[in-house]
């Protein structure tokens, strides 16, 4: 009763579905507060110029997304924001979500709006890499690839690196993630999937290892736990960014067209697991509002398994919601 009575709260204080926002509205938060509370911070921006027909506006998502990293961070701006987590000597690494083409992975627009704000950080487009484990997802998820100058967009394409045997974890993982890259960006899309519930930060790298088809067990548990928890992976996330323009609030991973909704939003966060607990009230709650059983977060058991394992928090009362 007493994670339902916070559960409720915190949809309450947070408002996350309901009427698209009308200009901007923002939550004050000090700068210092994350740190002060020990809270997790996730900032949802929602703005309904986000979607232009069937894809997405890409000056709309940069703007969206310099007004949340402010937030995220605490910065007066959101040059300023991507200066405090990135600097020009990194290679970042965005890793997307394109195994089912179109619809239900990452929008390019969105991954390209990262993009303009690591260049705001003085990161050379030499320095920034998109990928997803093969080519023919990414260019039938609308990306053209590139392996020469300027932003790379590449796939791991069966070559493998570092081999890792962790927990319920055994496998090889990118080599994008092992060799080449310093700092990772999670661009997943938000949607439900039919064996872990809910397929979002965490999900998205299984598409970072060779062996996810062995990773689906249990509902995915601990799976999802002990591959986020590598240090590999966990120590060069810098910042989550997801793909909340049009979620999928039923089936999945492939397209269901009649369970996406317009949600005209993005959200971001440092704590992968917190930004899948928000994506998870969204998710349920347009699931409430269509008839369908909400997907509670005991029953998803990677999320407890992973708070275990210092993925990042699930609890909303450690969770610092920030709307804009």
């Amino acid at each position: 009763m007493e994670d339902r009575l916070s559960r409720r709260e915190f949809l309450k204080r947070s408002a996350l579905i309901g009427a698209a926002v009308a200009g901007y509205r923002y939550l004050e938060v000090p700068a210092a507060a994350e740190a002060a509370t020990g809270k997790s911070r996730v900032v949802v921006v929602r703005d309904q110029a986000l979607l232009a027909g069937d894809g997405v506006d890409q000056k709309v998502a940069e703007r969206m997304l310099g007004q949340a990293m402010a937030k995220l961070v605490g910065a007066n701006s959101g040059a300023q924001a991507w200066k405090m987590l990135f600097k020009p000597t990194d290679v970042v690494g965005l890793k997307v979500n394109c195994l089912c083409g179109k619809g239900v992975s990452t929008h390019p627009e969105i991954t390209y709006a990262v993009v303009s704000g690591l260049k705001m950080a003085g990161v050379p487009e030499g320095n920034i890499i998109i990928w997803d484990r093969s080519s023919g997802d990414l260019a039938k998820s609308g990306y053209t690839l590139n392996k020469g100058e300027g932003v790379r967009v590449l796939a791991d394409d069966g070559d493998w690196g570092e081999a890792v045997r962790s927990g319920s974890i055994s496998g090889r993982l990118s080599k994008i993630i092992t060799e080449k890259i310093t700092a990772l960006v999670n661009v997943p899309i938000l949607k439900t999937h039919g064996i872990p519930g809910l397929t979002c930060a965490l999900k998205n790298h299984y598409g970072s290892f060779d062996n996810p088809g062995a990773a689906h067990g249990d509902g995915c548990n601990p799976y999802l736990a002990d591959l986020n928890a590598l240090p590999q992976i966990k120590n060069k996330t810098r910042l989550i960014v997801v793909d909340a323009a049009r979620p999928q609030c039923d089936g999945g991973p492939s397209l269901r067209a009649d369970a996406q909704f317009d949600y005209h939003g993005i959200i971001i966060s440092k704590d992968p697991l917190a930004a899948d607990r928000v994506g998870l009230e969204i998710i349920n709650e347009r699931r409430k509002q269509t008839g369908r059983q909400e997907r509670t977060v005991e029953s998803l058991k990677w999320f407890a398994s992973s708070a275990k394992a210092g993925v990042g928090v699930c609890d909303l009362s450690k969770i610092e919601l920030v709307n804009i």
